[in-house]
This record gives C-alpha cells, structure tokens and sequence, in this order.
C-alpha cells in the first residue's frame, strides 16, 4: 500500500475543522514572525536617526539596507534546503535564534561598521523566518479559509512597521535607537523557548517516508479538532507525485516559479525601495525626527488594513484579482503622491491609502500566494528561490534608491515603483494561476490548472 493511501495527511489535514490547534499554530508561529517583521523595519526608524545624530553617513545607511538584504537573501536560500531536509521545526527554531542573539548584539555596536556587519548576521535569521514561517502555516490550514488565515499572517509580520513606528516615536528622542535592538532581540528569544513544542509537519513527514510519526501526529491533531465529534472521510486519492527539485527548472513549475520570482522582486523592491526610506525621505526634506517619525507613523498604519483587506479579498475574489487590483490602485496613488504639495493633511492622506495598497499585495503574495505553488517536498526550496531572488534584488535596490532621491526627489524614487507595477499587473494576468480554494496537492499536481 502506498505511503498516500495509508496516512493521506495532506486530506486529513484539509478536511478539519479550524479548532484550538490551528489558532495555537498560528499564534506560535505568528509571534516569531511579529518579531521577524519588527526586526525587519526596524531600520526605518533606527536608520532616521543614527544620520540626524553623526553615528552614520546616507551611504552607511544603504550600506545597512543592503547588508540586510544579503543575508536575508542567503538566509531564504539555504533555509529552503534546511526545511526540507530536516524539517520545518528545526529550522524555524534555529532562525529565530540567530536574529535573537544578533540583535541583542547590536544594541551595543560602537559604530557603524560593526553595526553593519551585525546586521548582515540578523538578515540570515529573517530571511530564513519569512520563508519556514508562512511555507508552515500554509501546510496545517485548510484551503477553504487558507487565503484568509495566512494574510492575517503576514497581517501579523507588518505589523512590525507600525510597532517600530511607535517605539521609535515613544522610545528613540528620549533613549536613542539602542533600545529598539533590545527589544528585538530579546521578543525573540522569548518566542524561541515558547514555540520549542511547535509540532512537526505531518505532510512533511509524511513526504520523507517518517509514517508512523505523521501518523501518531494526524491522530492528535484529529482528536483536539474534532473534540469527540465525528469527521468528515479525507478524500483519497489526491495526492500529489514526488517531485525532484529539477522539476522546478521544468514545465509546469517552472512558470510559478518565475511568476514567485518576478513578484517577490518586486514587492521586495516596493517595501524597501519606498516604505522603508519614508523617515529618512522627510529627514533629508527639512523635517526634525520627530516629525518624521510622527508622520511615517500616520501613513504607515495602513499596512494593517492593506493586510486585512487583502485577508478577505484573496479568498473572495481570489488571488490573482486582488494582486492585479492592489497593484492596479498603487500605480495611481503612486503617480499621484510626488504632486501633492506639502500640505500634511493630503499628503498623509494620499501616503496612507497608497500604503493600504501596498500591503494588500504584501499579504496575498508573501504570505499565501507564494507558498502555495509548490509541491511538499520543495515547497520551502522553491519558496526559497523566489525569496533569494526577491531578496536579491534589494541588495542593490538601496543605492539606486539614493541616487533616484538625490538627482529627482521622490518623484524618481515612485516612477521606479510605478513601472515594476505595471510589469507585475502583466506577469500575474498572462502566468499567473489561482490557487483560492484547491488543495495544496492539486495545486502541486497540475499548477495552472
């Protein structure tokens, strides 16, 4: 008998109801990615500063954001390899330590350089967290409601920028910005301990032969969701083939993995091309940092309702519709936000709703569009490609920034923006496929169907 017919995870698993055990998955692994994202943004903040107060230099600062994205890139590569190989529990747990330990060592980073090379080390951690967090999630939820629960996901993840936001307003003209890696470091080190009994993947265990431990997993799992009722029969017979990595390189997977690496290219270099620099951006316009930390902070509370939209419209209307609406919606407010004048009540305004539409794109295609492309047995191996490419594109995304920003103001920054848009909007309609509301197997089996 085959290993499908006999464990069948991925069907058993597809057919519970949301219980106890899915909310505490995703509290466990939400709260390591609540501190991934805050150590994520937290150069926006601490960035504004360190070149307001002497500590770096505008190019020491793209120096950060590019490092950053250097070891995030790496990070999201060999990441996809450890989750594969041995598992998503070990490599989620060993992750979160790195950026833990790392950013608790910043905090007392003597200058600029080390402080630099420090966060090339914590990039290791968080580009490996973002790929094993949201590739877990997604093989534990059930697809009737898998789009809404991993945008709250990444909901979860942004909510990093504005908490950074708040910190750093509350925290950084009073103490500085050492405070901030503090936090960071020590948030994480506390999810590490917390999310030591996170259990394994059963579909995981299932792909590499492990039976008898997906099973005694499924039954446990079983038993807390159903709470003595009866379950639905798993649907038999839908899993998906084994899949080499060479098949990536190959028809079907090879068009999602190059539509996963073109809009992960491009959210990456929207975020950190745009978002991130928005402190920094009012700073070199004459604003104190104060005021700019108060006015990033405004504009910057839309990523939690760009994600709570995006949260309902990926399983409503789907993901490719709403990934082509948002970004649809960002080429307007975008071509509109550099002509608004200074006039703080339209242009928080304009800046608010134009991240409202960022973030819509950021929930559906980090947190679930993405992941769910692949097959098991390479889902973190190509979700980690797309992340290596998209997080590759950041490395070097900086300095064009500072120079876009230095020869044409904001204006040279946002026509970049506009025109990866416009090639996003067309990636998506033309090989873009749909995976709302279809089992992972399916999806894994025959992807553009």
């Amino acid at each position: 008998m085959t290993q499908i017919s006999t464990v069948n995870a991925g069907a058993r698993l597809d057919r519970l109801p949301i219980s106890s055990f899915h909310r505490r998955i995703f509290m466990l692994v939400g709260a390591g990615m609540f501190f991934d994202g805050y150590d994520l943004y937290v150069g926006a903040t601490v960035l504004g500063a360190t070149v307001k107060s002497g500590f770096s230099t505008l190019p020491q600062n793209a120096q950060f954001v590019s490092l950053t994205f250097l070891g995030m890139t790496i990070g999201a590569f060999v990441a996809g390899f450890l989750g594969d190989r041995y598992g998503r529990r070990f490599t989620y747990q060993f992750n979160l330590m790195i950026f833990g330990l790392a950013s608790l060592a910043a905090a007392f980073a003597p200058d600029m350089t080390v402080l630099n090379g420090l966060r090339f080390i914590m990039g290791l951690g968080l580009g490996a967290e973002i790929v094993v967090g949201y590739s877990t999630m997604t093989e534990f939820v059930p697809p009737r409601s898998r789009g809404r629960w991993l945008a709250f996901m990444a909901m979860i993840v942004v909510s990093g920028l504005p908490a950074t936001a708040l910190i750093g307003t509350l925290t950084i003209p009073e103490f500085g910005w050492r405070p901030m890696f503090v936090i960071a470091g020590v948030g994480a080190l506390i999810v590490w301990y917390l999310r030591k009994n996170l259990p394994e993947s059963p579909r995981w265990l299932e792909t590499q032969g492990r039976t008898d431990e997906a099973e005694a997993l499924l039954r446990e799992i079983e038993r807390e969701a159903s709470a003595g009722a009866p379950l639905p029969p798993p649907v038999l017979g839908v899993g998906s083939p084994v899949r080499p990595l060479g098949e990536l390189f190959r028809p079907p997977l090879l068009a999602s993995l190059i539509v996963g690496s073109i809009v992960l290219i491009v959210i990456n270099t929207l975020i950190f091309g745009f978002v991130v620099w928005l402190p920094t951006f009012f700073v070199r316009q004459g604003l104190s940092v104060a005021q700019s930390f108060s006015y990033t902070l405004v504009i910057v509370l839309g990523s939690p309702i760009g994600c709570a939209i995006g949260a309902f419209a990926a399983d409503a209307i789907g993901r490719r519709r709403t990934i082509i609406t948002a970004s649809a919606a960002t080429v307007v407010l975008g071509a509109i936000y550099p002509f608004v004048g200074a006039e703080p009540a339209v242009m928080l305004t304009v800046g608010f709703f134009l991240i409202v539409a960022i973030y819509v794109q950021v929930a559906v295609l980090f947190g679930v569009y993405t992941p769910e492309l692949f097959p098991t047995e390479i889902r973190l191996r190509a979700n980690g490609i797309c992340n290596t490419l998209g997080r590759a594109a950041t490395i070097v995304s900086p300095f064009i920034v500072v120079a876009l920003f230095g020869s044409y103001g904001v204006t040279g920054v946002l026509a970049l923006m506009i025109g990866l848009m416009l090639l996003q909007i067309v990636v998506v309609w033309g090989w873009g496929v749909e995976p709302a509301g279809r089992r992972l197997e399916e999806v894994g089996a025959t992807p553009r169907a």
